[in-house]
């Protein structure tokens, strides 16, 4: 383990979504491909004298996920201290179990999750604090600390994986960032694309987005995948984004096949047949988009029923 005080900063990763499988219309090798991202940003900290920091969601699926990747994963951070969050995708079940993945990287100490155990220690000089509040946990009131070694307050980040109402994601959103008494910084994952920071009294909330674009949409298209490198300095802290190695757009994302026909219904049903027969891909994103265009002429029972039905098979596929 690195001695801690050698830190100069973080290096903060959004939502890896780690999986088996090629997601949605992506038509790369993404098993390889995320696990190969995510090795990049260790490297890059390492390099950097950062202290690795995962937002939740380092797994898509919480379980059943490739002994191969479990086995990488654990060679690439040995030896390495990170710190992070479960996700809504890393559990099963409301909160993290034993029988989830991440677990087992949690007991093999290659992951130290931050609930109710903050980080403490310096970074060039100045004392930090590194807490966090994953999936369904909820935030503090505030964050009471000593002063440091130099006499002055420690600087507060609070790492969260919540649906924060957010300029751009005012309808998902469910929670109104606030000043946190005590946290400098909020930085939160779940949502997938990088967004406004929004400033409430003393504490900053940042929205980074994922190092990956998982679906084929225009906010997935205006993304840059980049990790977030904080230094921290005598006045306080610096931040920047750092763009990670990826692909352009167009060759990570099969294109949407183009509807000459007529509009209407036949037209949905020509565009999401042509999609689904071209376009079977591994996740059944094809089947899904088939569905959206079509299932609007039943009944709502009927098509939660369809929608039920594939989403089980696409899911034991």
């Amino acid at each position: 383990m690195p001695d801690v005080m050698a830190y100069g900063g973080l290096l903060v990763i959004g939502d890896p979504h780690l999986e088996g499988r090629i997601p949605g219309f992506r038509k790369d090798d993404y098993p390889h491909v995320i696990l190969d991202k995510l090795e990049w940003g260790l490297r890059y900290a390492q390099a950097h004298r950062l202290l690795p920091a995962i937002l939740g969601d380092l797994f898509d699926k919480p379980r059943d996920n490739p002994t191969w990747m479990l086995g990488r994963l654990i060679d690439l951070l040995a030896g390495t201290e990170c710190i992070g969050l479960y996700g809504n995708h890393d559990c099963a079940e409301p909160e993290l179990c034993d029988n989830d993945s991440l677990s087992l990287l949690v007991k093999a100490g290659r992951i130290r999750l931050l609930d109710g155990q903050p980080w403490r220690g310096s970074m060039n000089g100045r004392s930090v604090i590194v807490g966090g509040s994953s999936y369904r946990q909820q935030f503090p009131d505030r964050v009471d600390a000593m002063n440091g070694d130099d006499g002055r307050a420690p600087l507060v980040f609070w790492l969260a994986h919540h649906d924060l109402i957010v300029p751009g994601y005012e309808e998902q959103g469910r929670i109104q960032p606030r000043e946190i008494a005590g946290i400098d910084l909020v930085i939160n994952g779940h949502i997938h694309r990088r967004l406004q920071d929004v400033q409430t009294g003393r504490t900053l909330w940042m929205t980074p987005g994922n190092i990956s674009r998982r679906s084929r949409s225009d906010a997935t298209k205006d993304h840059i995948p980049s990790v977030l490198h904080i230094d921290i300095t005598d006045e306080g802290y610096t931040r920047q984004f750092i763009e990670l190695p990826h692909q352009p757009f167009d060759e990570v994302f099969h294109s949407i096949l183009a509807d000459t026909s007529t509009d209407g219904p036949v037209s949905a049903f020509v565009a999401g047949l042509a999609e689904l027969q071209a376009r079977r891909t591994e996740s059944g994103a094809g089947l899904v988009a088939f569905l959206e265009k079509n299932l609007s002429q039943f009944e709502q029972p009927v098509t939660d029923e369809i929608m039920a039905l594939a989403q089980e098979v696409t899911h034991n596929a």
